[in-house]
């Protein structure tokens, strides 16, 4: 019988035949630590008697959730990730270069990649048809000591593809779209793998995109597979050599087939307080919105800039309503600035952050206040995400933000396009 794409990674990375089901015990080629998780993880390794790390070279530490640090507490918690680094020999992306998961895309990630990160969102580089997860601090410190972790075996449900996006539709409409359609734990540990004709019309931004909210519907990895998209990527960031073909076998067996037609969606947005709270952005038009904000590891890349400065040029943010941009990255900042995005985005009145995490996780650049309601690009809208149990965060694309900051409420960005 075929393999999907999880059980074929997971047998080469095993040296074995890995099927669902199995546990098996895979080669790591790549592990890394944030600055909410590291210290954490980085104890746990030191607690644990291991002295060196397995592949220091391929350990990553990144200072991105509080970037620039806005507490003592978390400057230490810097101070501390970069006395490690410095110790043990292992790359440190510092303040202001950029999100984990979006350096991990433009500088490691490779086809048939294990990658585990104390990060849930980790998943990201599933873009890449790498099978890249989220772990707990302490098997992800356990990886950094051995170069190996275990793996249950997940799974699959294959995403088949078709169509092509309608106007003022993008990757970000499809992702919430299947996540109100599976549910928020309707994939749990499952492998999400995405096929169908509509790839072939998919960027690698937009497939990152839908990778990184794979773990949205409890999945354990997003999976897209290696083809001449992943190819020209990989030659465009230095690193053509990684480059090889990656595929399910045409008889690889899925526990469920859920079939897209992009044709047919439109604009949706994820409604407080649960991503799987969806619905269509014309069921809740005119909900009144106090911040506005484009960014992190979901949509802070340079088509998501380009999408919302187009939409933004020649306009101006309505006035009660606060709009923030944070690069996912300083490559994606220098960009957006090369080609004008950040110029009219700017003089449409939005406030540029440093490329990192921002406002995404409450810590600072963006935290709301009592009853008010920000409309995110980010990948979650739980109670108190974005720093205030009183506030509401609604979940939507760089084109819906954009055309809400303008209007002060949700909008139909169908209607700027």
């Amino acid at each position: 019988m075929g393999k999907t794409l999880a059980e074929k990674i997971l047998s080469l990375k095993s040296h074995g035949e890995a099927k669902a089901g199995d546990v098996v015990i895979g080669d790591v080629d790549l592990a890394f630590v944030q600055d909410t998780t590291g210290p954490l993880t980085i104890r746990q390794f030191k607690e644990s008697g291991f002295e060196a790390l397995a592949k220091p070279q391929r350990t990553i530490i990144f200072l991105d959730h509080a970037a620039p640090s806005p507490a003592q507490q978390l400057s230490n918690d810097h101070l501390f990730l970069r006395h490690f680094a410095g110790e043990a020999g292992c790359p440190i992306y510092d303040v202001g270069e950029g999100i984990c998961h979006q350096l991990v895309a433009e500088n490691f990630a490779n086809p048939g990649d294990v990658i585990v990160g104390a990060d849930s969102h980790t998943v990201t580089a599933g873009a890449l048809g790498a099978f890249a997860t989220g772990m707990g601090s302490s098997d992800v410190a356990v990886a950094l000591a051995l170069g190996k972790t275990w793996f249950r075996v997940p799974e699959s449900f294959l995403i088949g593809l078709s169509g092509t996006f309608p106007r003022g539709v993008y990757a970000k409409d499809l992702i919430l779209y299947l996540i109100g359609r599976i549910g928020a734990d309707g994939a749990s540990y499952k492998a999400l793998e995405f096929a169908g004709e509509a790839l072939a019309k998919l960027t690698v931004s937009q497939r990152l995109t839908i990778a990184n909210m794979a773990v949205e519907a409890g999945a354990k990895v997003g999976l897209f597979p290696s083809d001449r998209i992943t190819r020209d990527f990989l030659r465009e960031h230095g690193r053509g050599d990684k480059y090889k073909p990656l595929s399910a076998d045409s008889g690889a067996n899925y526990e469920r087939v859920i079939p897209v037609n992009l044709d047919q969606l439109e604009p949706m947005l994820s409604l407080p307080h649960a991503v799987d709270n969806v619905r269509p952005v014309t069921q809740t038009k005119g909900v009144k919105i106090q911040q506005a904000f484009i960014g992190a590891c979901t949509n802070g890349r340079l088509e998501d800039l380009a999408v919302a400065a187009g939409i933004l040029n020649g306009q101006k943010r309505h006035a009660d309503t606060r709009l923030l941009i944070a690069p996912a990255s300083r490559q994606v900042l220098i960009r957006a600035i090369g080609k004008g995005y950040i110029q009219s985005l700017i003089e449409a009145g939005a406030i540029i952050l440093p490329p990192g995490c921002a406002a995404c996780l409450g810590l600072h650049q963006g935290v709301l206040g009592d009853g008010e309601v920000c409309l995110s690009t980010a990948n979650r809208n739980f109670k108190g995400r974005m720093g205030n149990p009183e506030a509401m965060v609604y979940l939507a694309s760089p084109a819906t933000a954009a055309a809400s900051a303008i209007r002060g409420e949700i909008t139909d960005p169908r209607e700027f396009i």
